[in-house]
């Protein structure tokens, strides 16, 4: 039996979105090392810009992101460090698996991520929004 090997899609990080989360990684890593594992891979793979590079169909730190999974459910979260996250507010933290497969991705991508059940699934970017910091790309960066 042939198995095939699904490469993962290319993905787009701003420098300041990479460093911060590079750090929460290595934070992360020794409570939580298959999420802060999981998280590197994504980082290393990535394709890091500066700030006002990154094109706005692209999910970064803070965008609303509508996607749809495997068996019709179709969502709409912000994708959030993990002090943020409140799932009551579909604010999803990027240190769980659906926020690290979330990372990065633009619109009209599909990615295959493990849930914490093992189970695989793909879901598909509908949407993106970008973040509505109200701040200019520079004062991201302090």
């Amino acid at each position: 039996m042939t198995q095939i090997h699904q490469t993962k899609p290319q993905i787009v990080l701003s420098d300041a979105d990479y460093d911060r989360l590079a750090n929460l990684a290595a934070t992360a890593a020794e409570r939580l090392p298959d999420l802060a594992g999981e998280l590197q891979s994504e980082l290393d793979r990535a394709q890091v810009v500066a700030i006002g590079a990154v094109p706005s169909h692209v999910v970064r730190m803070g965008s609303t992101v509508e996607f749809r999974a495997e068996g019709g459910m179709h969502r709409t979260v912000t994708l959030v460090f993990p002090g943020e996250a409140d799932i009551a507010s579909n604010r999803v933290s990027v240190l769980t698996p659906i926020g690290t497969a979330l990372i990065g991705l633009a619109k009209g991508q599909s990615i295959r991520w493990r849930t914490r059940d093992g189970r695989e699934q793909e879901l598909t970017i509908i949407d993106v929004t970008p973040p509505a910091f109200g701040a200019s790309p520079e004062q991201l960066l302090s």
